[in-house]
């Protein structure tokens, strides 16, 4: 039976950073599951459709594939055939994927593919939902959390090294606003599982908040 770890956590925690590294150490696919809800957002960014209203983006899906490969053990993601591993990581890409995780049609599209890869492979899977409902049998689940501040923080100095123009405030201001809208969403909003072990990693660096989760993992791992 393939061991699954589910690592659920706000916008900017370093849950892709991190569950790579967790991945890598343990030999297991990293899988993010949040790429795929870009991959949709983006996909009704470039179609027109208003990513606020759950009819218009329901309707894009038919139109819709996306997935998931894994080339030298990295991921990348395909929407309709292209990759678009950079692309969904754009701030309005972000903001659309809060949109589109809200609504239930969404979910369901992609619920399944989530599971399958789970069902095959050693994974570490990170996302806002894994723990509580796409993986609730997973065998270690984390919710990785920091301050909003440290968050924003992050993705401003990611966003900068990228090239963008940006602005800190503005990046904190979209940070505590997807928190809103991921927490308060009807359809598994996001919390802790009740068996998550909650890991802050405010004021740690990358590579110390990895070494966190993998010591808990080992040490929890039967």
């Amino acid at each position: 039976m393939p061991v699954n770890i589910a690592i659920d956590g706000p916008a900017g925690a370093g849950k892709s950073s991190v569950s790579k590294l967790v991945a890598k150490e343990l030999g297991y696919i990293y899988v993010d599951t949040g790429a795929l809800y870009r991959a949709v957002g983006l996909y009704a960014l470039n179609t027109g459709a208003d990513t606020k209203n759950a009819a218009e983006v329901e309707a894009t899906l038919p139109a819709i594939k996306v997935e998931l490969k894994f080339l030298e053990g990295e991921q990348r993601v395909y929407l309709n055939g292209n990759d678009v591993s950079e692309a969904i990581r754009a701030p309005e890409a972000s903001m659309a994927a809060s949109d589109v995780s809200a609504v239930p049609a969404v979910r369901a599209f992609l619920f399944d593919l989530q599971r399958n890869i789970a069902a095959e492979n050693n994974c570490v899977m990170d996302g806002r939902d894994i723990g509580t409902v796409v993986l609730p049998d997973a065998q270690i689940k984390i919710f990785l959390t920091a301050s909003p501040e440290e968050r924003a923080g992050r993705r401003y100095r990611e966003l900068i090294a990228k090239g963008a123009e940006v602005d800190f405030q503005q990046v904190l201001e979209e940070m505590k606003q997807r928190d809103f809208n991921d927490s308060n969403r009807a359809v598994a909003p996001l919390k802790p599982a009740e068996d998550a072990a909650i890991i802050d990693t405010t004021g740690f660096s990358l590579q110390e908040s990895a070494g966190l989760l993998i010591k808990h993992i080992r040490k929890n791992l039967k």
